[in-house]
């Protein structure tokens, strides 16, 4: 007998998509009622992705086949152990903007609310359409109104807004067209569009040409949207003009739930034994690295600081796809597999998260931008600026912070791999990350002034509203809680649940040599 939990998967999506249009209809008689709706949703959702992951892990995958067709012919939804790790990450960071969201929306597009968080709801039923798909069209589909949606976000402050949403609509539909390429490759072959009936029909034609172009094609487009280097020249403006709450979801989520569709399609639709048959991997790795350098070395040359973060960004999806890339040739029970890409990029969401949040809690109180700015804000908004020094210190590696947690499983995987140059670009990137930080953190807290908040002296304090504050200040303890955890107990956590990945696909303890 199917359980309630197992219905779950189909109706995180449906009760989004529904109430984006709830949304939209409330707000032509009470655009404040929309931020409520949008809350009390995304708060449902987060509950049963926490229920789906706890079916997932105690009883096994889920599987729901849409209108009842048996898949191959009809679209399957299939959660198993990956896809419902980074459904909770994604929906808990949702809800943490969303609720920041309600008084800097307020301030910063007050004849925007309803449509701001129509599209908002709809931009989070494509994350978790992306997520619990097992149909590659299907996939599509969802990476598609997860675009559409983030597109229109970030124009919706207008002015130079319009620049970044239109280069990014640009590059992203470039990324769209090689994904569609394809997925209309691979239909050609096999003449089926359901993952796990492509991971059967695949293997005698790996030698195919036309499924490795496809390979490439997915690959590409996926790149694209995920900004990795050098095809993250997007990323830069989107996340600097954007609203600090979607800033935060772009680099926090989107990119990384990109990732986790690149993860999904190489794993389980082209699966193991086709990655090993061509070094793509290797050459991955090496892009990775550049992109973790180059990222750090230009976040370095801002002064906007979001600016700063989106660079920042470029550089982390470097360290995620370094561990990606480095997942097959590491065979160890604790940080084999993907087991490091997976940790970096629930850490990233909180660090990053967190990080754009500050940001725009600064714009929010004085309209600073710019990090020569913060002088004395320390001492202005010392809850707030604590935040960003406890984000700041995770992102560059400092013990017991997550991001300390993430580099060091990194650094682990280069030495069992034997890939030490990667090694050197981790502990540079430290340096970097290092140098950028701390000068935003000198500028707050030993630089006198009076910034360009008027009619306060550089003593008086005068924090952001409490729903602003406290999700800030719940994903900045989150970067050390978080952190403690995982070095805890280093045997059982990955273990109980990133290891069931590895499992799944045959990696980390469970490779085959």
């Amino acid at each position: 007998m199917i359980s309630v939990v197992e219905h779950f998967p189909v109706l995180v999506i449906a009760i989004s998509m529904l109430s984006a249009f709830t949304i939209l209809i409330a707000g032509w008689r009470n655009k404040k009622s929309c931020a409520f709706i949008s809350i009390a949703t995304i708060l449902v959702q987060f509950i049963m992705s926490i229920f789906i992951l706890h079916h997932v892990l105690t009883k096994g995958t889920i599987y729901y086949w849409l209108g009842g067709w048996k898949p191959p012919w009809g679209i399957e939804y299939v959660v198993d152990a990956l896809n419902a790790y980074v459904l909770v990450i994604l929906l808990f960071l949702s809800l943490i903007c969303v609720v920041y969201s309600k008084r800097s929306i307020e301030h910063e597009l007050p004849h925007k609310i309803a449509p701001f968080y129509t599209v908002y709801q709809l931009l989070v039923t494509g994350l978790c359409g992306v997520v619990v798909t097992g149909d590659i069209f299907n996939l599509y589909v969802f990476v598609e109104i997860m675009s559409l949606s983030a597109y229109a976000l970030i124009a919706s402050r207008g002015k130079i807004a319009l620049k970044a949403s239109f280069t990014y609509l640009v590059l992203g539909s470039i990324g769209a067209c090689f994904f569609l390429l394809g997925i209309g490759f691979l239909y050609s072959v096999t003449g089926s569009l359901n993952m796990h009936d492509l991971s059967l029909l695949l293997p005698p034609l790996y030698g195919n040409k036309v499924v490795q172009a496809a390979f490439v094609f997915f690959l590409v487009g996926l790149s694209i949207k995920m900004a990795l280097f050098p095809l993250h020249t997007w990323l830069p403006d989107a996340h600097s003009f954007a609203p600090s709450e979607i800033s935060a979801m772009l680099s926090g989520i989107i990119i990384e739930v990109s990732t986790y569709a690149l993860i999904r399609v190489c794993f389980s639709v082209f699966t193991l034994d086709f990655i090993k048959l061509l070094p793509i991997f290797d050459f991955l790795c090496w892009i990775a690295a550049f992109g973790i350098i180059i990222g750090s070395i230009l976040a370095i040359a801002q002064y906007n600081l979001k600016r700063m973060l989106a660079y920042s960004s470029v550089s982390q999806m470097g360290y995620i796809m370094l561990a990606v890339g480095l997942s097959v040739s590491t065979h160890s029970a604790l940080w084999g597999g993907l087991t490091p890409a997976l940790m970096h990029i629930l850490n990233h969401a909180l660090m990053k998260g967190c990080l754009f949040l500050v940001a725009g809690a600064f714009i929010y109180k004085a309209e600073l931008w710019n990090i020569t700015d913060f002088q004395g804000l320390g001492r202005k908004m010392p809850y707030t600026c604590a935040a960003f020094t406890l984000a700041a210190i995770s992102m560059i590696g400092v013990p017991p912070s997550v991001g300390f947690v993430s580099k060091v499983y990194i650094i682990l995987a280069c030495l069992e791999s034997g890939k030490f140059i990667f090694v050197a670009v981790m502990l540079l990137s430290t340096l970097l990350n290092l140098v950028y930080f701390w000068r935003v953190i000198e500028m707050m807290y030993m630089k006198r002034g009076e910034g360009k908040e008027e009619g306060h002296s550089s003593s008086s304090k005068n924090e952001i509203p409490l729903s602003m504050l406290i999700p800030v200040l719940t994903l900045a303890s989150l970067c050390i809680i978080v952190g403690i955890l995982w070095l805890a107990n280093p045997a059982d956590i990955p273990l109980s649940m990133l290891d069931k990945v590895n499992e799944l696909f045959g990696l980390g303890r469970w490779a085959i040599p």
